[in-house]
């Protein structure tokens, strides 16, 4: 059946997305254009076709054992010199995210596979352009803020054109604490005794 490139990532919502894909564009990044937004939690990995099941699966396990959580994007930082990208900030949330991206490549799954760096979830607003403009990207969107509730991820499929699509949304199944509704207490009882 031949191979895929597959990623898994967390989409940041509307009208942040398109503003920072936009952004991207105008900074001279050529790759914009078929990146949607998003905070990576799987990189680009090759798998065998067959395995798209499994793989699937997996992350509705994952999706499944999952509660939603808070995420803010404020600022900008840099990962040059050592690799050439500059990115938006995740202020609050990385631990989410990186718990969450352990479990999507966790050794046991499907997904399984080693980083070329230690994971730091981020927004990539540039990546591999001239300096200049990299300079440029990190100074513009240095007073950029975003806050959302992350409530699921999705798995995209790299296309020949080198265009990611969205292959599926895992909507987490599992609600937020503050989502579940309390119970008002009887007062009408007295109190059950503990066992």
């Amino acid at each position: 059946m031949g191979t895929v490139t597959l990623g898994v990532s967390i989409a940041v919502p509307e009208p942040f997305g398109s503003f920072l894909q936009r952004k991207r564009e105008s900074f001279g990044d050529p790759a914009a254009h078929g990146i949607p937004t998003h905070i990576t939690l799987l990189p680009p990995t090759e798998v065998d076709a067959d395995a798209l099941p499994a793989i699937e699966r997996h992350l509705a396990g994952v999706a499944a054992v999952s509660r939603p959580f808070p995420l803010r994007l404020e600022g900008t930082d840099t990962f040059r010199p050592l690799s050439p990208v500059v990115f938006v900030k995740v202020t609050e949330g990385e631990a989410g995210c990186t718990a969450l991206q352990a479990r999507v490549r966790a050794a046991s799954g499907p997904c399984a596979r080693e980083l070329q760096f230690p994971y730091h979830p981020h927004v990539t607003i540039a990546h591999g352009i001239p300096e200049a403009a990299m300079d440029r990207a990190q100074a513009d969107l240095g007073d950029f803020t975003a806050t959302w509730t992350i409530g699921g991820f999705a798995l995209y499929e790299q296309g020949p054109d080198a265009v990611w699509r969205l292959d599926r949304e895992y909507p987490f199944a599992a609600p937020s604490p503050a989502a579940v509704p309390r119970q008002p207490a009887d007062l009408t009882r007295p109190p059950a005794p503990f066992r």
